[in-house]
């Protein structure tokens, strides 16, 4: 990925240079170039394609920001419920994740979410110990955070 990206940057230099025009359209024009020819030349390029990674990550996101604000609905519903009846509780998630920073993001993102909170980590990084505000069903809560942090990581780091 690195790589991709010093080549896009020096493609977008060398344009710059043979239009004799060093100006920031220029170089934009020239970094654009880089990626039209890093598009055709991927075959050759041991990596996969470095904007994929970062698409990825705008949805990661967006994603959050989704999230952020459904839990946030879920939370005033709870709240001005005439009769409080939820279950709070702490349950375990296995997750897929290896990294520290795979995992520190994880934890991190339901942390930020309202109504759920990262309590720690298992030793050997496997498990996620989390307290959920409301717990109707708990492998249901933990399909949930597979399918859209955990999955939506994995597609940004790997």
């Amino acid at each position: 990925m690195t790589f991709q990206i010093v080549i896009n940057l020096i493609i977008a230099v060398m344009w710059m240079f043979l239009q004799e025009t060093y100006t920031f359209a220029s170089f934009i024009g020239g970094y654009i170039l880089g990626i039209i020819l890093l598009l055709v030349l991927n075959r050759f390029i041991p990596d996969s394609f470095y904007l994929n990674r970062v698409f990825k990550t705008i949805q990661l996101v967006f994603l959050f920001m989704k999230e952020l604000y459904s839990a946030n609905m879920d939370i005033v519903k709870l709240v001005y419920k005439p009769k409080l009846e939820f279950e709070p509780g702490i349950f375990a998630m296995p997750t897929r994740l290896k990294s520290n920073w795979e995992i520190t993001l994880l934890a991190n993102l339901i942390t930020l979410t309202p109504g759920t909170l990262t309590v720690a980590i298992s030793d050997d990084n496997t498990h996620l110990y989390i307290h959920a505000m409301d717990i109707d069903d708990i492998d249901e809560s933990i399909a949930e955070i597979k399918n859209t942090f955990e999955k939506a990581i994995m597609e940004v780091t790997r």
